[in-house]
């Protein structure tokens, strides 16, 4: 048979195009969402996380759970820092030093230190600036005979802890008392080194606390040591073992009065000085009223209490600005809780309360909603607090706009660089490229701020776990650094 040679040219090229291999297709890029779950995925079980990443205009590119509330541990400085940028003119004008004066009754001479809410007077031997020295030579070279040594906090109502507080964490730094009247960041510093095998460990500490060392020096390099004491004790004491090739161990303890600690330090250097010092340490506090509560007095201003008639010398204020970087950077507490109060001064008393009413006023001039976040303190360790990821993306997008936004960015951590992220997303696309406020307490871990993705966006992300099991929260650390360095990866 003879084939039709017009039909079969067609076909033949049909059949042999259907056993041409297929022309290959470049794999599909994953959306920054599917890479979030798939990364998230290995988180502890029982966990709870929410996430939102955005790009600068506010355009969403993930969201998990992002209106839901979460405990933000230190995120809530972010918070604390962005009303005291501001506010910072008002905050520097306003700003004083911590000052001493000498008063007379009945024939004596007592000395006053008066505390103003900065938290950075030190009493260290190689102190520089805002020393305690610097006041205690003004007084020796005024008397060389005192009666008592007073410390006033009166300069902020009597407010240690804030609601929320474990109690479990008032012995350590982290949860150090707040005061008008801070020294040394208001920390009991003690050292321990190893004696010979089977020999108590040797000590060496201000003297402030009673310690009972009872720390036994073993063979090898390993320590466990532990600490205890109850609140407002000043009896501390130390158990455990200490390696006989274990390093000196260098421990930092909570103060629970400041003001009476201060006084009590500046005693130490009158008479270092030949100051005679017959009195005792008192201490003069503002207690809290139904006054320190904005929404108790209502409209009715709040009147501070008068300043001292004179000062026999006082200290200059450091730049607030500084202090913001090292409460981001380092994730301090104490200072983060002054920050709150001095805002909280200038338009009340200088309360908790009064520093939440100020917080509302400017988150909404912020667009966050009031159900999207609660404070109970400024520096993230009440376990009261709550924000949701949508709350701390709407902060960051805000700050951004600001004429001070860079600024308060580049008191944030870098990743791989410095701060609480000097050790993470190292070697990866994202260290020196993340810029951010991490946050840790019990079963909580959030990371916010801005990230720089590989084609160099810039987005704006917050991610936050709770209820991690003990043990757990390395892990759920490094899953939310591998979800993020994942999704910069992407774009």
């Amino acid at each position: 048979m003879i084939l039709n040679r017009r039909l079969a040219l067609p076909a033949l090229l049909a059949l042999s195009l259907s056993f041409a291999p297929a022309e290959a297709r470049p794999p599909e890029t994953p959306s920054p969402q599917s890479v979030a779950e798939q990364k998230l995925a290995d988180r502890p079980a029982g966990s709870r996380i929410g996430l939102l990443v955005t790009t600068m205009e506010g355009e969403t590119l993930v969201s998990i759970t992002p209106d839901q509330r979460f405990i933000p541990a230190s995120n809530t400085k972010m918070f604390t820092t962005a009303i005291g940028y501001a506010q910072l003119p008002l905050l520097e004008r306003a700003a004083k030093g911590t000052g001493v004066g000498l008063e007379t009754s009945k024939g004596a001479t007592d000395v006053v230190l008066h505390g103003r809410g900065d938290p950075r007077l030190s009493s260290a031997e190689d102190c520089v600036q805002n020393c305690l020295q610097m006041l205690a030579d003004a007084v020796a070279r005024t008397t060389r005979h005192v009666r008592h040594v007073i410390g006033d906090d009166s300069w902020l109502p009597d407010e240690r802890w804030s609601p929320g507080m474990s109690w479990n964490n008032i012995q350590s730094r982290y949860g150090t008392a707040t005061s008008a009247l801070t020294l040394d960041d208001n920390e009991l510093v003690v050292t321990l080194a190893p004696g010979v095998v089977g020999a108590a460990a040797s000590l060496k500490s201000t003297g402030y606390y009673d310690i009972e060392n009872r720390v036994v020096t073993v063979a090898g390099k390993e320590e466990a040591v532990v600490s205890d004491r109850m609140p407002n004790s000043r009896t501390l004491r130390l158990t455990g073992t200490i390696g006989a090739e274990a390093p000196v161990m260098t421990m930092r303890y909570g103060i629970d009065d400041p003001a009476h600690f201060a006084a009590w330090r500046l005693r130490e250097l009158l008479r270092a000085r030949g100051v005679r010092v017959d009195g005792n340490i008192d201490v003069r506090r503002r207690p809290l009223t139904r006054a320190d509560d904005p929404k108790a007095r209502g409209t009715t201003p709040f009147v501070q209490p008068p300043e001292p008639a004179a000062m026999l010398a006082e200290l200059k204020p450091q730049p607030l600005a500084e202090n913001m970087i090292r409460i981001n950077k380092e994730s301090q507490n104490l200072h983060s809780e002054l920050m709150l109060r001095r805002v909280a001064r200038q338009s009340g008393s200088g309360s908790i309360a009064d520093g939440q009413a100020v917080m509302r006023q400017l988150m909404s001039q912020a667009g966050l909603t009031e159900t999207s976040y609660d404070f109970s303190d400024g520096s993230g360790m009440s376990t009261y607090n709550r924000i949701t990821p949508r709350a701390a993306v709407g902060l960051l997008a805000w700050i951004a706009r600001q004429s001070w936004g860079m600024a308060w960015r580049d008191t944030l951590p870098i990743a791989g660089r410095d701060g609480t992220l000097q050790n993470r997303f190292k070697g990866t696309l994202l260290e020196g490229q993340l810029f951010a406020k991490t946050g840790s307490l019990n079963a909580s871990r959030a990371l916010s701020g801005y990230l720089v993705t590989r084609s160099g966006r810039t987005l704006i992300f917050s991610v936050l776990a709770n209820d991690m099991p003990d043990g757990t929260d390395s892990q759920a650390t490094a899953a939310v650094d591998r979800m993020l360095v994942a999704i910069a990866g992407t774009l």
